[in-house]
């Protein structure tokens, strides 16, 4: 588990510094369950987020994470995590595939694909975005190819992890999946290629 400033899970999109009543710090925690608000109590180094028996602990880059139920992590600022801090390789997954499509003209170059992996098990709920990747268009030639990690730790026991495409143009949507594609089978990363479709009563400019 790598952790940023805001303390978001990886490959999500950051935020401003967060504070409760009063103008008191939080660490939010976005996991595959949903998400955490933590308050930021008084420690005797570091800074300690806690609330109950999940907590997070931070000291310069590097942060401890409990989860309530028996389970740490160590964590690290950053993009890289250092060889001392690096969890098992075991505990990441690389979700990887192309996308393809096939349109009338050409898109317009400012054109962006978006991948996510994400879980849709939640019935009447938004799927949970656990990796995006974002390509420009301008200059790939089809197929598409994209590759995402997702740390397994974020996964609910009951998750259903897809992977979706889109492509979108100054926010309008052009094309999309249309099809389930699931990313694991028994339990192991499988090759995921996508054909996306245009979107009805849509035009690509």
């Amino acid at each position: 588990m790598r952790w940023k400033p805001d303390y978001r899970a990886p490959n999500t999109k950051p935020q401003p510094p967060m504070t409760g009543g009063a103008g008191r710090p939080q660490a939010k925690l976005f996991l595959a369950g949903g998400e955490i608000t933590l308050p930021l109590v008084p420690a005797a180094s570091g800074a300690l987020y806690r609330d109950g028996d999940i907590r997070l602990h931070t000291k310069g880059p590097d942060a401890s994470f409990e989860d309530g139920i028996g389970h740490m992590r160590r964590c690290t600022s950053g993009n890289a995590p250092s060889p001392e801090t690096s969890p098992a390789a075991g505990s990441f997954a690389d979700i990887a595939g192309s996308v393809t499509w096939r349109a009338a003209s050409p898109l317009p170059r400012d054109a962006v694909l978006i991948v996510r992996v994400q879980d849709t098990a939640r019935a009447g709920a938004p799927a949970l975005t656990l990796a995006e990747q974002r390509i420009g268009l301008a200059g790939h030639p089809l197929p598409i190819r994209f590759k995402l990690t997702i740390d397994r730790d974020l996964i609910g026991k009951n998750a259903q992890i897809t992977v979706a495409a889109r492509i979108e143009r100054k926010g309008k949507l052009l094309f999309i999946s249309d099809s389930i594609h699931r990313a694991f089978i028994d339990g192991q990363p499988r090759q995921v290629d996508i054909k996306l479709v245009p979107v009805a009563g849509t035009r690509a400019p």
